[in-house]
């Protein structure tokens, strides 16, 4: 689910900073048309850490911004303002761990959207890659559908998200990052609609492992 990208090139970090203090972000999720960010992995002091989300979370929040550049290093990229997305106020959770080698400690700031199980129709998606995506979103989907969704509408589901911007891909980095808000009325009639039209089919004998009572 919180998968991030094995490697990461070092002149793609990011630094974090609010509340006076800063951090290397190696990994988030932002949508550059609200300015929410949605997923944060940042490694420092584990004084700053705290301090960057608590500086997040606190109502009105500090000003926070991502800037291209690892700290102490010249920023190339410009000021990224980031701000907690209302919908997401209360479903945060945070993972702090000291890291073996360099004495350091690292961050994991995400909200339950995330979590597979999280009773919410809305998502968020994160995903290793662009390939494993629709794969993901199929079951996440599925687990919010009052209708059961065949595996192989996977790709189809996706494609179709995408077109009506129920599916938001969000800036980011370390990880690939979705906003996923579905329509579950809009979405029954369009399976009617494809299923009639033959696009979508159930193969003969074969269910869904995950399909769910009508």
């Amino acid at each position: 689910m919180l998968a991030t990208q094995a490697t990461i090139n070092p002149d793609d970090l990011f630094t974090v900073t609010a509340g006076g203090y800063s951090a290397t972000a190696d990994a988030f999720a932002r949508d550059p048309d609200t300015e929410g960010l949605w997923f944060l992995s940042m490694v420092g002091p584990q004084t700053a850490l705290k301090a960057i989300w608590a500086s997040l979370l606190k109502q009105p929040p500090d000003p926070a911004f991502l800037i291209q550049g690892t700290e102490g290093m010249a920023f190339s990229g410009g000021y990224r303002r980031c701000v907690v997305p209302p919908p997401t106020i209360g479903t945060w959770t945070t993972r702090i761990a000291r890291l073996p080698t360099s004495g350091g400690w690292h961050a994991l700031v995400y909200t339950r959207m995330a979590e597979f199980a999280f009773e919410r129709d809305s998502f968020l998606l994160l995903a290793p890659s662009e390939e494993e995506a629709p794969a993901l979103y199929h079951r996440f989907l599925d687990k919010r559908s009052p209708l059961p969704l065949h595996h192989s509408w996977a790709n189809w589901l996706w494609r179709k998200g995408l077109r009506d911007e129920s599916v938001k891909p969000l800036q980011s980095m370390g990880v690939v990052a979705y906003w996923c808000a579905p329509d579950a009325e809009k979405l029954r009639d369009d399976l009617s609609d494809a299923v009639a039209m033959g696009l979508l089919t159930l193969p003969q004998g074969e269910l869904n492992a995950s399909e769910k009572e009508m």
